[in-house]
């Protein structure tokens, strides 16, 4: 199995590690080209095998010397268990990676992940973007995260730890219906692949080549701190394309009702966490937060038609205002 690493051969990367098939497989495609790389496992423990994968990560990080960090935590409830236990965990990705200086988080991501994605988002009623939602990079604030096996089947990943003789977990939950990906896994995705992968894996490259040749590169016309200003490009879908991409690096992913929302309200909160004003000329985006403002500033942010949401963080920052006057 030949994989190309090296855009991250110089960076300094850290591995989202489980002990499953496409994790494992991971790990060790890694070492045989020398990609230095340590690990990170959260254990929710939910299942009675968890705590053995664990311990086979702690192996294989003392056998082939990387540097392990762990997260042992219980959750109070298993209510959208699959959505809560993403946000505890990319959040301790997230604390690992800004206090090492990590700047790349490899994740195991592999075609039967995308394929499953594509056709969750297509039932929901998605666009382009959202139904290519995996890409081999995606650039977040302070680091990247890369998806190398999007082009490799599950059943690759497998073959491979056979013929390596390399030991990984199988978790039972993954085979639960009760969670939406694992129905479209069982009743959809495996199957298409298992007769179609050629043709799907060819699909993807067309669909990722058409976005790219669509993709606009629009920068901010100003930032300050976390307050990005953008052009409107008086185009409902172009806006909304900038806004997502500018929530990503964030943090947020945009959920259709969202995007709808932006549009036709023009200044919102997302998440209780973004503000974002959608006005005649421009967009704005910066963190929500509640401070007081003296009389004299809100006067020259009416005067100069700065948006009400904005405000607050703004002057959080105590810039020169003649900054902000277009």
């Amino acid at each position: 199995m030949n994989l190309n690493f090296s855009a991250i051969k110089e960076s300094k990367n850290l591995l989202a590690f489980s002990a499953g098939v496409d994790s494992s497989a991971l790990f060790f495609l890694l070492l045989k080209q020398n990609i230095p790389f340590d690990i990170i496992i959260v254990n929710y423990n939910v299942r009675v095998q968890s705590k053995n994968e664990v311990l086979y990560a702690k192996e294989l990080a003392l056998k082939y010397n990387k540097q392990i960090y762990i997260k042992d935590i219980k959750l109070e409830s298993t209510s959208n268990f699959e959505k809560t236990a993403r946000d505890i965990r990319y959040k301790f990705f997230e604390e690992i990676i800004d206090k090492n200086s990590y700047e790349v988080l490899i994740t195991a991501h592999q075609l039967n992940d995308k394929l499953e994605w594509f056709l969750m988002q297509l039932t929901k009623g998605a666009g382009l973007i959202e139904l290519i939602g995996f890409n081999e990079f995606e650039q977040k604030e302070n680091y990247k995260i890369y998806k190398p096996l999007l082009d490799i089947t599950k059943k690759e990943l497998e073959e491979f730890l056979q013929k390596e003789d390399i030991k990984y977990f199988i978790d039972n939950s993954n085979f639960d219906e009760k969670y939406k990906r694992n129905y479209f896994r069982h009743n959809f995705s495996d199957k298409l692949l298992s007769e179609y992968s050629n043709g799907i894996k060819k699909s993807f490259k067309y669909l990722q080549n058409d976005i790219n040749s669509l993709n606009l590169s629009i920068k901010p016309i100003k930032v300050f701190n976390k307050l990005e200003i953008y052009q409107n490009q008086n185009d409902n879908n172009l806006n909304i394309r900038i806004i997502d991409n500018n929530l990503k690096k964030r943090g947020f992913l945009l959920s259709s009702a969202q995007r709808n929302e932006i549009i036709k309200q023009k200044e919102i909160t997302i998440s209780h966490k973004i503000n974002i004003t959608l006005n005649e000329d421009f967009i704005w985006i910066c963190p929500k937060i509640e401070i007081n403002m003296d009389k004299k500033f809100k006067e020259f942010c009416r005067i100069n038609k700065i948006p009400k949401n904005m405000r607050a963080y703004i002057y959080s920052l105590n810039l020169d205002l003649n900054e902000l006057i277009f």
